[in-house]
């Protein structure tokens, strides 16, 4: 299983405090069947949350120095997940923030307990004219998305991507998480999946890949969500999902 967001990188967010809770969750992450991780710390302007990209790359460096000590066999890899505005172009050119992997594609979030954003379908034309490509965290746990998640497909239609917590079909997040997440992966409209994991691992990936198959009844896509398509993003590639 590869995991497209996280928060494992220590001492920059809400996720792991310390290098030694990084470690420790990186282990537990192994033993649950992850091969792959993208390391995502929020980055939110002008808030507590604004770790550089140049202290971003000394953390990651320190951690994949202490994880090779301690024989965790994951490749890990650095993005961001960054806080919806409407200047993510002029915070990519500043280098603020990253994309995952130096790739083309840039991993945002909408503010969780608020309706839906204003000049959302602007800032998306905005960053794919700029030749990046948006990708939206956990769509399945906004209220406004809950309700109408065909608001959607207009997004899609201008080429962004969909991440899902995949902890919510697991029931982390609550049933409302669960449904839409199940009804976004019938129709084909995840293109990722990820942990989101800032504290602990409560999931296997047999127990996560049993549970796909019996919602999509897909096995290739199956596959391209927990594999083929995080490939596709690291080496900075087209991503092609039958919608």
């Amino acid at each position: 299983m590869y995991d497209i967001h996280s928060h494992i990188l220590f001492g920059v967010d809400d996720g792991c405090k310390t290098m030694e809770e990084s470690i420790r969750l990186l282990k537990e992450m192994e033993a649950a069947g992850t091969e792959k991780l993208m390391l995502t710390p929020h980055y939110i302007e002008n808030s507590k949350y604004n770790c550089n990209n140049e202290e971003k790359y000394k953390r990651f460096d320190a951690l994949k120095l202490e994880a090779k000590k301690h024989k965790i066999n994951i490749e890990l890899y650095l993005g961001n997940e960054c806080y919806y505005a409407t200047n993510l172009v002029e915070l990519l050119v500043r280098r603020e923030i990253r994309t995952l992997n130096h790739s083309k594609y840039i991993l945002f979030e909408f503010p969780l307990r608020q309706g839906q954003q204003p000049f959302v379908s602007e800032t998306i034309s905005e960053l794919v004219k700029n030749g990046f490509i948006p990708v939206l965290a956990h769509p399945e746990r906004y209220e406004f998305i809950q309700k109408y998640p065909v608001i959607l497909e207009e997004y899609l239609r201008l080429g962004m991507q969909l991440q899902g917590n995949f902890t919510s079909l697991f029931g982390k997040y609550g049933g409302k998480s669960k449904r839409t997440l199940k009804k976004l992966l019938k129709n084909h409209w995840i293109s990722l999946l990820g942990s989101d994991t800032h504290h602990e691992v409560s999931y296997t990936s047999e127990k996560l890949e049993k549970k796909l198959l019996r919602i999509t009844k897909d096995k290739d896509y199956v596959d391209r969500l927990l594999r083929r398509n995080f490939e596709t993003v690291i080496n900075d590639g087209e991503l092609e999902l039958i919608r």
